[in-house]
């Protein structure tokens, strides 16, 4: 008779690591978003965007093509994060915060 034992811990891991490598490779295949990507992906509108986060002079996530706005993901997931943490420093409400 044969016996196998499985080390449930150690099945879980090899899969977490091969889950977490996956989902990194698919979100590399998003380089660009366009604008209306943009605004879903942030929940807000243009307007809002526009005003918070495309006045900031330290964005530069975003380049013009022709009448249309691309955006970089990863530079815009990394401006999205100091900006978010920089907002809740400062009592996390973006109408109020002001930038320094």
């Amino acid at each position: 008779m044969l016996n196998i034992e499985i080390d449930e811990l150690m099945v879980k891991s090899l899969l977490e690591k091969a889950i977490d490598e996956r989902v990194k490779e698919i979100e590399q295949t998003v380089y660009f978003m366009n604008s209306k990507e943009v605004l879903k992906y942030v929940g807000m509108s243009w307007n809002s965007f526009n005003e918070h986060i495309m006045s900031d002079p330290n964005f530069t996530a975003a380049i013009r093509l022709g009448n249309k706005w691309l955006f970089n993901r990863k530079e815009l997931d990394a401006y999205l994060e100091k900006f978010f943490v920089a907002v809740r420093e400062n009592g996390g409400d973006i109408q109020k915060y002001k930038r320094r």
